[in-house]
């Protein structure tokens, strides 16, 4: 058998072990956090939250499909497009291994691959993705409803395709690949961007290729595919719709057109000035620069999956995040506005006090015949000597965090206010190699090669010593306490000693890889230092790139083994099944933990929560795990209709208050006292600042009265002022009863009048005493 069918077999033998592990732990429901949300608005194309994915949204409608109308199927086949993802992104991967096994052993063409040749390059490929496959984080997104499965197959996609490029001679079928790895690219923003990360590295293996190897060719390589991530994440991911905002709104404010008239402009534009370099380029045989303006094209194609948001947007569906109707809101949508952003290179300590508010470009919203000023965006102005380069430390919202972090002391000014002591940027840089690359990467990646303590909130990485102390029976009977032995994290170690040794280009193109998708990545994000949940998932990229180093492994014990053993195939053999144990241990460890077929806890609790509640209910939720198992039972299998799942966390924005006001299935519009004009964000009544009055108490509704008559006397310049710290609200203790929902044993506790206190600075919409008094209900 020769080498490219050896190859082909064995790949998709992998595939199979793959897809069949996958499905046969798949959750066969609705998964926590975000799977609820993308299977109900896969099912009925929607808009989820921003930046959206919408060809993950399309993929997901089709795979629907196979439930043949039974709706309680519809979240089985969405989960099985990730399994079917995730096991191309396997094949993909052995298919990778293999290839880099050619370079590190010098096989430049079929012909040389024979005997013992092909058996190392298939044990090789094996033990890699099979370590992959087996992989704490990798296999957690492999069965779920969630992006990174489908993001995790095109990174794979894109990193065969430039191996593949590489091999062949033929300019003109060559740049074929590098066009296909464009549009792939464009496809993916439509999932999600990590793919993006991985194009430095992809850049080394087009240098290495067509120059030779230096220093500042390499540098320059690095810088111009930096460049080229640039370029695409801002340039045409926001950058493109932005210059069509500005384009829209002379259009529409200045020249008076309809609305829609600068975007199309725009667009025109683009479409006839690459057309136009296309055809030109093509004739003065500039070919660099005509494949440059053909992958572009190629990734706008694949981009092109954002005009589902604009289009499903307007048609109102039921989960329509941000109503990103028109080219404005849209722009707010991709970049991700609404929450807020994180300082990359320079800004604020946690400790900074804001001294000022520097105000910025206006926020555009789309009003009856033009766009309309309706707020600007803001930054603050902190303390001088408060703010740093490269600040890792910044989040106020979890001061205590850091305190306890970096050992910080706290003192009293001389007004007697408690503060803690700003941090030396020698403590910041600390907290990111301790803290944020330490705890928040590291560990994860130990989980995925060395083994983990439980499946607990916070759980550390486990070794072979600590696997052998005593722990409570909850901890040692944990089904996600895995032990691995260190052996894949041994086999990775050997497989980067050999291919450093042997093929420093091409280590290079792995280890850049492993940074760029793991370290570099916690870098740019700046996480703070708690976070909901456990956030392993998203550098699984990494994992992957370490997965080249395992099954590389193989090759270096084999050439040790040849030097003891001289028949080849059975030195081969030897090395790729010491291989194997790694991928065995992992499946074997984690097996019970990444099971979770016949899982339903998720949807049973929303079906509690829905049934438990009166005709035309409104029930408050606050959160991911409150909200979206809710939305699946309501969207998917269509359970009580009747009633609306009000988000409070989303309560603070004008566009969903107004998305309650209309009429969902059988659950009738929420009546409020105030106007949609007089709830706008930016408005007087975004948020209410408390102001002494010495006013002692005043009745609610009078208070919300005043708001809606635009009372003088409640304003302080373009905002209105909550005049006291207690409100009051009259109770009817007939009507209580008559309803009968106060027990007859707590009768007696019934007051005239409730008090509702305002604890805090101000009054946002989203509080569910602000909420309360908006409604009439």
């Amino acid at each position: 058998m020769n080498f490219q069918k050896a190859n082909n077999i064995t790949g998709w033998f992998v595939f199979g072990v793959a897809l069949l592990t996958y499905w046969l732990t798949m959750e066969e429901t609705a998964s926590y956090w975000d799977c609820g949300e993308f299977i109900a608005v896969s099912y009925k194309l929607q808009v989820p939250h921003p930046p959206g994915a919408p060809l993950f949204l399309l993929m997901g409608r089709i795979f629907s499909f196979l439930a043949l109308g039974d709706v309680t199927k519809v979240a089985y086949w969405i989960n099985f497009m990730s399994v079917l993802a995730s096991a191309f992104t396997i094949l993909f991967l052995f298919w990778s291994i293999t290839l880099f096994g050619r370079k590190v052993m010098n096989l430049k063409n079929d012909a040389e691959i024979t005997g013992a040749n092909i058996w190392v390059l298939m044990g090789a490929g094996l033990v890699g993705s099979l370590a992959y496959t087996f992989s704490d984080s990798f296999w957690f997104s492999a069965v779920e409803a969630e992006v990174y499965a489908m993001s995790s197959f095109f990174t794979a996609f894109v990193v065969w395709g430039i191996l593949k490029w590489d091999v062949i001679e033929d300019e003109s079928k060559a740049n074929r690949w590098l066009l296909l790895m464009a549009y792939m690219v464009g496809l993916s923003i439509g999932v999600h961007l990590l793919n993006l990360v991985a194009l430095p590295a992809l850049g080394l293996i087009y240098y290495f290729k067509k120059f030779k190897p230096s220093v500042w060719g390499i540098i320059a390589t690095l810088a111009i595919s930096g460049g080229l991530v640039l370029f695409i994440n801002d340039f045409i991911v926001p950058g493109l719709p932005t210059l069509a905002g500005h384009f829209e709104v002379f259009f529409v404010n200045t020249l008076g057109l309809f609305f829609g008239s600068g975007a199309l402009v725009f667009f025109l534009l683009v479409i006839g000035g690459l057309a136009y370099g296309i055809y030109a380029t093509q004739k003065q045989g500039r070919v660099v620069l005509n494949t440059f303006l053909l992958a572009t094209t190629f990734i706008l194609i694949g981009y092109a999956s954002y005009t589902t948001v604009l289009i499903r947007s307007n048609y109102d569906t039921l989960i329509n995040e941000n109503a990103p109707k028109d080219v404005m809101s849209f722009i707010r949508y991709l970049k991700r506005e609404q929450y807020g952003s994180r300082p990359l290179l320079y800004g604020a300590y946690f400790t900074a006090r804001p001294i000022d508010i520097k105000y910025g470009a206006p926020i555009y919203t789309k009003g009856k015949d033009k766009y309309e000023i309706t707020d600007r965006k803001f930054s603050y102005v902190y303390e001088p000597g408060t703010e740093t380069i490269f600040p890792r430390a910044w989040s106020s919202d979890q001061a205590q965090a850091y305190k306890n972090i970096m050992g910080l002391r706290t003192y009293k000014d001389a007004q007697g206010n408690e503060k803690t002591v700003q941090p030396t940027f020698a403590q910041n840089l600390s907290f990111m190699f301790q803290h944020q690359i330490g705890w928040m990467y590291m560990r994860y990646f130990m989980w995925n090669f060395v083994g983990r303590e439980s499946d607990e909130q916070g759980a550390d990485w486990l070794s072979p010593f600590g696997a052998v102390k005593e722990v409570p029976p909850a901890l040692a009977n944990n089904k996600g306490r895995n032990n691995f032995f260190m052996i894949p994290f041994a086999l990775g170690l050997i497989g980067m000693f050999y291919q450093f040794v042997k093929d420093t280009k091409n280590f290079s193109v792995v280890a850049l890889l492993f940074v760029m998708l793991g370290v570099a990545i916690v870098v740019y994000l700046n996480s703070p230092p708690t976070e909901p949940r456990e956030r392993d998932y998203i550098y699984a990229g990494s994992y992957y790139a370490y997965a080249f180093w395992i099954g590389l492994a193989v090759i270096g014990l084999y050439e040790l083994f040849t030097r003891l053993i001289k028949n080849g195939r059975v030195a081969a053999v030897t090395a790729s099944l010491i291989g194997l144990t790694a991928p065995a241990i992992m499946a074997a460890e984690g097996w019970d933990d990444h099971n979770r077929s016949n899982r339903y806890f998720s949807v049973d609790s929303a079906h509690n929560y829905l049934n438990s509640c009166d005709p035309q209910a409104v029930i408050f939720t606050g959160g991911d795990n409150d909200t979206f198992p809710l939305w699946y039972a309501q969207e998917v299998e269509g359970e009580r209709t009747d009633m609306r799942a009000v988000v409070l966390s989303y309560y603070n924005t004008d566009w969903y208050i107004e998305q309650t006001m209309r009429k969902a299935y059988e659950s009738e519009p929420i009546p409020y006292t105030l106007t949609k004009h007089q709830y706008r964000q930016g408005g007087p009544n975004d948020y209410l600042m408390y102001a002494d009055f010495k006013v002692k108490s005043i009745d609610a509704k009078e208070y919300i009265d005043l708001l809606s008559k635009d009372f003088a006397q409640l304003r302080d310049g373009d905002r209105n002022l909550v005049p006291s710290r207690v409100f009051t609200l009259n109770i009817n203790k007939d009507d209580l009863r008559a309803r009968g929902i106060i027990p007859a044993r707590l009768d007696s506790l019934l007051v005239d009048q409730m008090q509702i206190r305002l604890l805090k600075g101000s009054l946002e919409k989203k509080r569910p005493g602000y909420s309360g008094f908006l409604s009439n209900q």
